[in-house]
C-alpha cells in the first residue's frame, strides 16, 4: 500500500531523505564546530539554572537550536516538491519567480512554511511581486490567479481570500484583487490534490516514511521515532481550531 494517493512512493521517499540528510550533515557539523563556535558564557548559566538541565541536555539543545534555520529553509522546500509532484502541477526550482505552476489551471503560488517568514512591509513587496506576474498584459502569467501560500498558519483556522497587506510607503493597502490571493497550507492542499485532508496525510504518514527511511538507508535496524502520539497533537493545535 502506498504512502500517499497523489505522490509516488520513490518520489515522496526521495524528498523526505533530502531533508534528513540535511538535518543530519547539519547536526554534525554543528557537534564538531560546537567549541569553535562563540557560546554566550552568561546565557548558558542562566539556562541550565532556569530550565534545571545539566550541561549535556543544555548542550543538545544548544546544538539543535543552531541547525534548526537550515532545517526550517529545507522543510519548506520540502512542501514546494511534494507539491510539485501533483499531477498537472510543477515545482520551479530555487530562483524562479514564482515556486509552483499550474499552467492548465492558471495558478501559479509562492510557497512559505510559515506565516512570519515574510512579514511586514516586506509582505508588500511580495503582493507586487506577484501583481506584476498577473496582471500586465505582456506577461506569461496574464490571467493567472496567484496565491500566496503560507504552510503554517499564524492561527489555527482556513483561510483563502485577497491579499491586502499594508503598503507603509502608501500608507494605505495594497488593491484588493481576486487574482492575488494568501491561502493557508491546509487548503492549499487540498487546492492542489483535490483532496481535504491532504496535509493531514502527509503528516500522518511522515512518521513512517521517516523510519523507514532510517532502516533502508541508513542501516538502523528498529529505528522509531519516540513519543509520536505526544508530538501529533502539535498539528491539530497549527491547524483545527477546536
Amino acid at each position: 500500500m502506498s504512502y500517499l494517493p497523489y505522490i509516488t512512493d520513490d518520489d515522496l521517499t526521495k524528498i523526505v531523505k533530502d531533508v534528513l540528510d540535511v538535518a543530519i550533515e547539519r547536526k554534525k557539523e554543528a557537534k564538531a564546530k560546537f567549541n569553535k563556535n562563540v557560546i554566550d558564557p552568561f546565557g548558558s548559566l542562566f539556562e541550565s539554572a532556569a530550565f534545571d538541565v545539566d550541561h549535556t541536555t543544555w548542550q543538545e539543545s544548544e546544538m539543535i537550536r543552531q541547525c534548526q534555520k537550515t532545517l526550517q529553509n529545507h522543510i519548506g522546500d520540502l512542501h514546494q516538491k511534494i507539491l510539485g509532484h501533483v499531477a498537472g502541477w510543477e515545482d520551479l526550482g530555487t530562483g524562479s519567480v514564482v515556486d509552483l505552476i499550474n499552467k492548465d489551471k492558471q495558478i501559479i503560488a509562492e510557497v512559505k512554511n510559515k506565516y512570519n517568514t515574510v512579514t511586514g512591509g516586506k509582505l508588500a513587496d511580495q503582493y507586487y511581486s506577484l501583481e506584476r506576474l498577473v496582471m500586465p498584459k505582456a506577461s506569461a502569467y496574464k490571467g493567472y490567479t496567484a496565491y500566496f501560500v503560507n504552510i503554517i498558519p499564524k492561527k489555527p483556522e482556513l483561510y483563502n481570500h485577497t491579499f491586502e497587506p499594508s503598503d507603509k510607503d502608501k500608507g494605505t493597502k495594497c488593491p484588493k484583487s481576486e487574482q492575488i490571493r494568501i491561502i493557508d497550507g491546509n487548503s492549499f492542499y487540498a487546492l492542489v490534490t483535490g483532496r481535504e485532508t491532504a496535509l493531514e496525510d502527509l503528516y500522518r504518514v511522515l512518521p513512517k516514511v521517516i523510519e523507514d527511511i532510517f532502516e533502508a538507508a541508513y542501516g538502523n535496524k528498529g529505528f522509531k521515532i519516540k513519543d509520536k502520539g505526544k508530538f501529533a497533537k502539535y498539528f491539530d493545535l497549527a491547524y483545527k481550531n477546536k
